[in-house]
């Protein structure tokens, strides 16, 4: 369920932190997290909070769509997975997906298409099907990332859920591709 004002400050309580002050405490421990693991759970975390769009300023602010953009540069493919499913998550957004392109993002995602991570290949389907617009397309509709999507929407019988994505975004995108 989405959040507003009146139903986070009945969810904080008297005595709760305000979430800009939690989601700023979840960014600290993650720049001073030293095992894999706590990050994990830090970026895991960080990325539900970015599925409610009463949280994306909060995520702007903090500069979190930065970090689980250095999160798909690490070789942890559970980082990568949980990170690039708040991208996911946070660029239905105009103002998020402007601050993943902004910041080089398009690269990242379509490297992840790569990935042997189920969950992070449906991930950057999905960003992609966002981010996709008149200014990126150039970008992203490169003939090589075409076939990789028209391989994944042909996939339907190994994997429905890669099927209708790739689909989803060849049918959104069809005529850019004529």
């Amino acid at each position: 369920m989405f959040t507003n004002d009146q139903r986070q400050k009945e969810r904080t309580g008297k005595y709760g932190s305000p979430r800009l002050q939690y989601l700023q405490e979840l960014v600290a421990q993650f720049q001073n997290a030293s095992d894999e693991e706590t990050k994990e759970k830090i970026v895991a975390n960080l990325g539900n909070f970015a599925y409610d769009p009463y949280n994306y300023t909060f995520l702007r602010q903090l500069n979190v769509l930065e970090l689980f953009l250095d999160c798909l540069t690490e070789p942890n493919e559970r980082l990568l997975e949980f990170a690039l499913g708040g991208i996911c998550n946070a660029c239905a957004d105009p103002l998020n997906a402007a601050v993943v392109i902004d910041c080089g993002g398009i690269p990242l995602v379509i490297q992840c298409l790569s990935s042997p991570v189920r969950n992070t290949v449906n991930y950057a389907l999905g960003s992609l099907y966002y981010l996709c617009n008149a200014t990126t397309e150039d970008e992203i509709l490169k003939p090589e990332v075409v076939d990789a999507i028209k391989r994944f929407a042909a996939a339907g019988a190994v994997n429905v859920c890669f099927s209708n994505l790739a689909q989803s975004l060849l049918d959104r995108h069809a005529s850019k591709l004529n």
